[in-house]
């Protein structure tokens, strides 16, 4: 790729909102003659454009729709046929546009012979060297590789992928029992297959998930040009209205059981937990040094899933929870450890959490995403603004939060009518009886 040209006006969304209505702002393109363009719209997402000067005759191209309004992601948007940009793919996608130009018809040639030769496989190794170096979590989306699109699809080339082969592994995903945990180097394990509609559901919803990933795959794949068509698999659509919109959490009766059934390691996991709704792997990585017990805040690093540190204030309880959990600590001090001083790692907490809801009577068992589900109810059913919770929850985008926490919102928003909205000038029927 050419390198990235830092602009002010351009790479921050919020300062391209700025920017007058229908005007077109050029920056370099990070060659020589190549320039990347902006159009602002006067409703709804701005456009990227690219511009080549060649042999003494411009070339114009439009890129894509630009992340204003929400982040900008690797592959394609919610609205058909279109992409959300960011600023640096987009300078990416102007580059290969360019090489494309610039490419003879032999050279072209040779590039179909060797995509002809590529597979699934070596699109995903592609893709999880540059997943490495730009996202989190590389090794649970490396075990979804392995386990659920290697095995069916690893050898078929890029170019003979079609939606109907696609769409038959979709549903088979769908159709096959979720995995039980097995020891390593054991054949793998299957749950009961699900015959209710919720457990059925919840596997067309994991298959969404997984189709995601290869979706992301194959998409990188026909932008890094190791294949020419990406039709196929952009025909291939998820299954409609299976994530489940409304969250489990606890009730204050249950919070209460829960922690007094817990063992003192996991009862200061729990409480870290309700306390600030940060992700089991965020309160395992919090050191002394990330609380400030002056203001009253704990800090998430950037390490975060999304990647963006926050600051997540505590009240009155939260603060003498913390100073009790920091006593006796160096700054660079983890935390919160197993009763044998070791870290927490990834799921120990589910078999001692699953023990402590049978012991408080609590079914189904408590699963540690349900403590930070608690911790953003909480919230939205005393009134607090699903953006601030979304904040304090570190979602990128406010349509998560929306969806998993607005209809507890419909009781306070009834209470704002009710005392906030005035009665212009009407006079209930009640008086108009007592006038006469």
């Amino acid at each position: 790729m050419a390198q990235t040209i830092r602009s002010s006006k351009l790479e921050n969304r919020f300062q391209r909102l700025k920017l007058p209505i229908q005007s077109r702002n050029w920056v370099s393109g990070g060659s020589k003659g190549l320039s990347l363009g902006y159009r602002r719209a006067a409703k709804g997402y701005g456009m990227w454009e690219g511009r080549v000067r060649l042999k003494g005759r411009y070339h114009f191209v439009t890129l894509g729709t630009a992340d204003d309004y929400q982040e900008g992601e690797q592959g394609y948007s919610t609205r058909e046929n279109a992409t959300v940009l960011t600023y640096r793919q987009a300078q990416d996608k102007l580059a290969l546009w360019a090489q494309d130009l610039t490419t003879t018809p032999s050279e072209k040639r040779k590039i179909r012979a060797a995509q002809k030769t590529n597979t699934v496989r070596d699109a995903s190794e592609h893709y999880m060297k540059w997943f490495r170096n730009h996202r989190k979590n590389a090794n649970d989306t490396q075990r979804i590789i392995d386990v659920h699109i290697l095995p069916s699809l690893g050898s078929f080339p890029l170019a003979d992928l079609d939606k109907l082969q696609l769409e038959e592994w979709r549903d088979k995903l769908a159709n096959t029992p979720a995995r039980k945990r097995s020891k390593k180097g054991a054949a793998p394990a299957f749950r009961e297959k699900p015959l209710d509609e919720d457990g059925k559901r919840a596997r067309k919803a994991s298959a969404n998930r997984i189709l995601t990933v290869l979706k992301a795959i194959l998409n990188k794949a026909f932008e890094d040009t190791l294949v020419d068509d990406d039709k196929e698999w952009r025909k291939v659509k998820p299954f409609r209205k299976v994530e489940e919109s409304a969250v489990r959490f606890l009730s204050a009766d249950e919070v209460v059981r829960l922690i007094n059934a817990c063992g003192s390691d996991l009862r200061e996991l729990v409480k870290a937990a309700l306390f600030t709704g940060a992700r089991r792997s965020e309160i395992a990585r919090l050191r002394r040094k990330d609380v400030n017990l002056d203001t009253g805040h704990v800090y998430i690093s950037s390490q975060a899933k999304g990647g963006r540190g926050r600051q997540i204030p505590l009240n009155t309880a939260g603060r003498d929870f913390f100073k009790s959990a920091c006593q006796g600590k160096d700054p660079a001090d983890i935390l919160f450890t197993k009763a044998d001083g070791q870290p927490w790692g990834i799921n120990n907490e589910q078999r001692p959490l699953a023990k402590a809801s049978e012991n408080a009577r609590i079914t189904p068992a408590v699963t540690f995403h349900n403590l930070r589900h608690t911790y953003g109810s909480s919230l939205a059913q005393e009134g607090v603004d699903l953006l601030l919770i979304s904040k304090l929850l570190g979602h990128k985008d406010t349509r998560v939060t929306a969806k998993h926490y607005g209809h507890l919102t419909d009781s306070t928003l009834a209470a704002a009518v009710s005392t906030k909205l005035p009665s212009f000038g009407h006079i209930s029927s009640d008086k108009v009886q007592s006038l006469r």
